[in-house]
């Protein structure tokens, strides 16, 4: 029969502990004052091994959270816990793996990491390895579609709470994390340290099959199954596989219709949250931060930079492989291999039979047959199916006028209307002299 000396109660959550030699029992009591029953209690108890674990356990208990980080202003019930978290901030890892020498801010996330080498939690679906049981039955719900956590903005919903935390960050704008070179700030702690890795250069994971070097085991991990063909995740619906899960789960919403990110500008939803993003950046915002080191022109997306480049370099990086063409752009490729070698499947208007070869043009035909108009104008409740259409009405209820003539330095709203003043001969005689040469 053991021994017990003395019983310490923690009053907050009616949790008694008992402690014999230099070991703490901890015991969850439905009645604080009931104590008889503890010899006949068969409930797993957890030992607490000091009085320090009591102390924290009963601050946890009060709320009290007296240490504060300084960066974000996070509070903490310990100082041991403050210092882990600030490691998120510095990016500082004193932990390293002698497996794969990723390091890690505490010795825990060490811990859980092994436990992926050792295959300790591993799916039975798709092999992936988790680094605890809890890791383990929410990877689970991946592959069961399980999604309890909705978030109460977008509608969206999620296998994790953390997960749901994290998504959130996206509508509030909130970014806790800075990067202490730059001053860079993020909304999650994984995103800060991948950044890190810019001003470091260090990128530790290489493939053996090509060389290739991550600065994450996760991006090499995913970039082995380009040489493996692997794709664990499979659409139950089509069969469709897929490498990632995030992918699989982007591709259900092919099947389902869901568009869970909404503009609130106008009346579009979309798929993922970078397609909204960068809608909104393409449609509703008038920064352009990207410019032509040709001709000075500014733009609002780098891929945009790099198409309008071609025009002055005259590079042609799409080839015919049945021909010797060569085109700017691959949607005019499209065409050609339709047009020239009939490879390929039109996209034919069920209603007047009009053919396209590309599905953006196609479905701004079908949206006109059915009188779909997404885009509003923010000044008047007018609406149009394109975000073009949009942009030229706006201009409307603007006074800017951003073309000129180069001879009578006549402004205008519209590039179109300055072309209509030149072939009027409307400005200044000298053009006309030049017109007639």
């Amino acid at each position: 029969m053991v021994l017990i000396k003395h019983i310490l109660m923690c009053q907050c959550l009616s949790v008694i502990f008992t402690r014999t030699g230099n070991s703490f029992e901890v015991k969850i009591e439905a009645d604080s004052s009931d104590v008889t029953d503890y010899e006949q209690d068969d409930k797993p108890r957890t030992n607490i091994r000091t009085k320090r674990s009591l102390k924290v356990h009963k601050s946890t208990n009060d709320g009290e959270k007296q240490y504060r980080c300084t960066v974000c202003d996070k509070q903490f019930t310990t100082k041991h816990n403050l210092t882990v978290h600030s490691r998120r901030h510095t990016g500082e890892h004193l932990y390293s793996c002698n497996q794969c020498e990723k390091s890690f801010s505490s010795r825990t996330a060490l811990s859980g990491h092994k436990n992926i080498h050792t295959s300790k939690y591993k799916c039975t679906e798709c092999g992936k390895c988790c680094e605890s049981r809890n890791a383990l039955a929410v990877h689970r719900r991946s592959h069961s579609g399980q999604k309890q956590f909705e978030c109460t903005v977008c509608s969206n919903r999620f296998t994790r709470s953390d997960s749901l935390v994290r998504h959130s960050r996206i509508h509030s704008g909130e970014k806790l994390y800075k990067c202490q070179v730059c001053g860079k700030t993020f909304s999650e702690s994984g995103h800060l340290n991948r950044h890190l890795t810019v001003h470091t250069g260090d990128k530790p994971y290489k493939c053996h099959m090509c060389g290739k070097t991550f600065s994450e085991s996760g991006h090499l991990n995913r970039h082995m199954r380009v040489h493996t063909g692997d794709k664990p995740y499979k659409c139950h619906m089509c069969g469709k596989t897929f490498s990632e899960s995030g992918h699989l789960h982007t591709h259900m919403r092919v099947h389902t219709g869901e568009k869970p990110y909404k503009c609130s500008l106008c009346n579009i939803s979309f798929t993922t949250s970078g397609h909204l993003q960068s809608h909104v950046r393409c449609v509703h915002s008038n920064r352009r931060p990207y410019q032509c080191h040709y001709c000075g022109k500014m733009f609002k997306t780098n891929r945009k930079v790099q198409r309008h480049v071609r025009v002055h370099t005259g590079a042609k990086p799409h080839s015919c492989r049945h021909c010797s063409d060569r085109f700017m752009r691959s949607e005019q490729l499209k065409q050609h291999l339709l047009e020239s070698h009939s490879e390929g499947t039109w996209l034919t208007c069920n209603i007047c039979q009009k053919k396209f070869s590309v599905n953006r043009d196609f479905k701004i035909h079908i949206w006109r047959h059915e009188g779909v108009k997404p885009y509003v104008c923010s000044e008047c409740p007018k609406c149009f199916c394109t975000a073009y259409e949009m942009k030229r009405h706006q201009l409307v209820h603007s006074d800017v006028r951003n073309f000129a003539c180069g001879f009578c330095a006549k402004r205008f709203k519209r590039k179109h209307s300055v072309l209509i003043h030149f072939k009027r001969l409307a400005c200044d005689q000298r053009f006309s002299d030049i017109l007639r040469l």
